[in-house]
């Protein structure tokens, strides 16, 4: 049994940064990963980012690579992404997702996801 919470969007100018935050209550046994999705109104959701919770090995679609930082906090079991030199096309509803296969978590077949927070980049 997994929840997950996000919480840090919001508004923020072309060349800025936030931090994106995902609580976890993760109620499973094993090796488990997590990331980070995003979706554009009429789009598809988008793979961001994912992290191995015990390794910290970490995975980057291209678009954000050098720009977002994927992190987590073992004692306080929760989720980060840094977002740095935001651009407009970044502007997107941000899931955090869990799943015990990194393969089905990167394909966006998670099997536990968070409600979203909202992340506009204005121009």
């Amino acid at each position: 049994q997994v929840q997950l919470v996000e919480s840090g969007g919001g508004l923020v100018q072309a060349g800025g940064s936030l931090r994106l935050s995902c609580a976890a209550s993760i109620r499973t046994f094993g090796t488990y990963f997590m990331g980070w999705f995003r979706q554009a109104p009429g789009k598809e959701r988008e793979f961001v980012a994912a992290i191995t919770w015990s390794s910290g090995l970490t995975y980057y679609a291209d678009s954000v690579k050098g720009r977002f930082t994927i992190s987590r906090d073992n004692a306080k079991n929760t989720l980060y992404l840094q977002m740095n030199s935001l651009k407009p096309e970044d502007t997107a509803v941000y899931y955090c997702a869990c799943d015990r296969n990194i393969v089905t978590l990167r394909t966006g077949r998670g099997s536990y996801w968070g409600q979203g927070t909202q992340v506009t980049v204005s121009s």
